[in-house]
């Protein structure tokens, strides 16, 4: 939050730019992407046969690459890219490009606060991780579920530690996979692993394992859960006591599980996504309690609003006192908060965002091809080709909205009384 104090919470609207002019001849632009505080507006652009570059607030980024895509902003407001130069691949940040090539570079990565840049890496067939510009000492055959730590010290990713010919299933059998955290691998392998996750102080990696061909469970630090499951799904930590809860699977119905031991009765046709508040003392997962419909539970107990297409982006308040998400019924999406879903039926719904004093819940909304945000279901009464995820500020008493119209990028400071009345 002390970023956002620092930004510009002058209630008025400002252009920021005019998306048609560029400082340099360019084909076409793709779509545009906003910074955090909402001062620049970017794209990656063609300006030449086999020649892209980037362009901010009109003016474009030196040298031009062959090719350039996944443009991102870290939360700290740098802007990134992966470019290709003359076959190599790079990151680029702030159009100053990372010293090192690789084969192949994708799925950019941050911190929490954005001070640290990763990105998985391809070379030479071997495949890992660089993190701020550093490779994997050790790189491996097969990785995939990769994972940066918060606070950017370590990363992890799901790795084959055993070579593996076609048609030896009796070595699959026998275990290949592991988690390897900044590229040391664990000293066991098991026959799948899946979506490892790390600790608050990074001291403790968790993962999804699959012990045999059909028992499954959660290791940590390579140590497997005493029982094992007919499924399980990705775990999460405690904040404070390191605890490792698993949605997990038995005789055919899903409850939670806490390392090892079951904490929610195995009731419910599904469970995943699991969150722990901010303070540690709820948890809450998105379920569904019975054949065909979807709601959150808190503490194993489900909400009474259900839906019968989704529930997706389960976000807490900051004071860990509320919770929200986004529901789809009959192909129409709309916010639901504290158990009460918001009036507006939406063809597309964003991740709810909630306020800093937990009092406001936001989102970005998609209706008849037209975007705007919408404030504690209370639409803002203008409307966007594109517009981005709403910010709140600090004291929670303006949101920042950011929006393109008529092929102009508009940065807009709104009091929250202005738009819910």
């Amino acid at each position: 939050m002390t970023q956002y104090s620092a930004w510009d919470w002058g209630v008025g609207s400002k252009t920021v730019a005019d998306l048609s002019a560029c400082d340099c001849d360019i084909e076409w632009r793709e779509e545009s992407l906003a910074s955090p505080d909402g001062e620049q507006v970017a794209a990656v652009v063609k300006t030449g046969d086999a020649e892209f570059g980037v362009c901010v607030n009109g003016e474009c980024w030196e040298p031009r690459y062959e090719r350039v895509w996944y443009l991102k902003y870290s939360p700290d407001g740098r802007l990134t890219a992966l470019a290709n130069d003359q076959g190599d691949w790079t990151l680029c940040v702030n159009g100053e490009q990372w010293e090192e090539g690789y084969g192949f570079l994708w799925n950019t990565m941050f911190s929490k606060d954005g001070s640290v840049i990763a990105c998985c890496v391809a070379d030479s067939m071997t495949y890992g991780m660089v993190v701020d510009g550093v490779a994997w000492e050790n790189l491996y055959a097969n990785a995939n579920n990769f994972i940066l730590s918060p606070d950017g010290r370590k990363s992890a990713a799901v790795v084959q530690t055993v070579p593996l010919g076609q048609a030896e299933i009796f070595k699959f059998k026998e275990g290949v996979y592991s988690v390897a955290v900044d590229g040391e691998a664990w000293d066991v392998n098991f026959v799948n692993a899946w979506t490892p996750i790390f600790n608050t102080d990074t001291s403790l990696v968790a993962a999804q394992i699959r012990v045999n061909l059909f028992d499954y469970t959660i290791a940590v630090n390579g140590k497997p859960w005493a029982e094992i499951f007919n499924q399980v799904w990705e775990p999460r930590f405690h904040p404070k006591t390191n605890a490792v809860v698993a949605p997990v699977r038995v005789s055919g119905r899903w409850g939670m599980a806490r390392d090892g031991k079951l904490i929610w009765q195995p009731t419910f046709f599904q469970v995943w996504q699991q969150q722990f508040n901010p303070s540690g003392d709820q948890l809450a997962a998105i379920v569904c309690p019975e054949y065909g419909r979807w709601t959150l539970a808190v503490d194993g107990k489900p909400w009474n609003t259900t839906f019968g297409d989704m529930v997706m982006d389960m976000t807490y308040s900051p004071d860990g006192r509320r919770l929200a998400a986004l529901g789809k019924q009959d192909g129409k999406w709309t916010v639901f908060a504290d158990d009460r879903p918001w009036s507006g039926q939406y063809d597309m719904c964003y991740a709810p965002v909630f306020s800093p004093d937990s009092a406001h819940v936001a989102a970005r909304v998609e209706k008849q091809g037209r975007f705007t945000i919408v404030v504690n279901g209370k639409e803002y009464g203008t409307t966007f080709d594109q517009c981005f995820d709403p910010t709140f500020s600090p004291d929670s008493s303006k949101v920042l909205i950011r929006g393109i119209a008529g092929g102009k990028y508009q940065r807009i400071v709104e009091p929250v009384t202005q738009i819910i009345g």
